[in-house]
């Protein structure tokens, strides 16, 4: 199908002679971190955002770049309608997923967690929030709060007006900034809410756990029907102080937890006998830990051995 507004020619670019990549295969991958970034964050997949650059390229390689003037902007062009498209029909898919669902976790390099703005972008409680957006203000509020795009420039890549764009940033910006977090901690401070956690979690402390949980604190667990999962977010501390108690007394088996970097936020990955098990990333405020999500779906733990390259530029 051809891209509104894209001017294609009818063949896939070839490689240069010698072996040597053309430019349209130089341009998309110099651009790649940035558009599998894009896809990720309107999508909370890996997978489905490797699909869609996946489709970009092709899509791409096909393009007259003599009629390009701004090869960045029209690749993100590209990749934002190829994610809606996923993004809709990953909507439906998550009506018949069995209990909660959880974006994919990423293991990140430190560059990620050092940039506050990507990381908080990438927080598995930013994303959640992204969540309860419908797929056209998800892709709006990615690309002008997340990557700055001008309005013009989302209007052609979501098939809008200006205005109207302009009109769905302010509903999604609103929406968002009331559940997000109230505040952006240091990676220090939730280093150290972590580790107070790691400590309960692995002596199975209760007392401990209630020190460190927030009185509003949510958990959230993701099994995919695959792993034991709690099938609803769990709230307040004591409940969920009470659960991990009992639920790891009642499994007996030996727990470890190390700590890790995942969507560029302090996080911990779990093993339960010497077998990964999962991972478990939190929302920090004030130094205790209002959010929990617990990522135990194997299908969503494919990223956590290698590290993924992010970037907003």
């Amino acid at each position: 199908m051809r891209e509104r507004g894209d001017a294609t020619t009818g063949a896939a670019e070839p490689m240069a002679g010698g072996g040597r990549m053309g430019p349209a295969t130089e341009v998309f991958l110099a651009h790649r971190n940035l558009l599998f970034t894009v896809a990720y964050e309107m999508l909370g997949s890996a997978a489905d955002a490797e699909d869609a650059l996946q489709e970009t390229w092709l899509r791409w390689v096909k393009v007259d770049l003599g009629q390009v003037s701004d090869q960045r902007a029209y690749l993100i062009r590209i990749a934002t309608r190829r994610s809606l498209d996923r993004l809709r029909t990953m909507r439906r898919l998550k009506e018949d997923y069995v209990g909660s669902w959880l974006p994919e976790p990423l293991l990140t390099a430190p560059d990620v967690a050092e940039d506050v703005e990507l990381a908080e972008s990438v927080s598995m409680a930013l994303m959640l929030v992204l969540e309860t957006l419908s797929p056209t203000e998800r892709a709006v509020f990615v690309l002008r709060e997340v990557f700055a795009i001008g309005y013009e420039e989302i209007a052609a890549a979501v098939g809008k007006t200006p205005g109207t764009v302009r009109q769905i940033a302010h509903r999604a910006r609103r929406h968002v900034d009331a559940r997000r977090p109230r505040e952006v901690v240091s990676p220090g401070q939730a280093r150290a809410a972590l580790e107070s956690f790691r400590r309960a979690l692995e002596t199975r402390d209760l007392q401990g756990l209630l020190d460190v949980l927030a009185p509003e604190v949510v958990l959230v667990s993701d099994g995919g029907g695959v792993k034991q999962a709690a099938p609803q977010p769990i709230t307040g501390a004591g409940k969920v102080a009470r659960m991990i108690v009992s639920g790891l007394g009642k499994a007996q088996v030996t727990l470890t937890s190390e700590p890790t970097v995942v969507n560029g936020n302090p996080a911990l990955l779990l093993r339960v006998d010497g077998e990964i098990d999962g991972v478990i990333a939190a929302r920090v405020e004030d130094a205790r830990i209002t959010g929990l999500y617990y990522v135990r779906n194997p299908d969503k733990l494919t990223r956590i051995a290698s590290e993924t390259p992010l970037t907003l530029r």
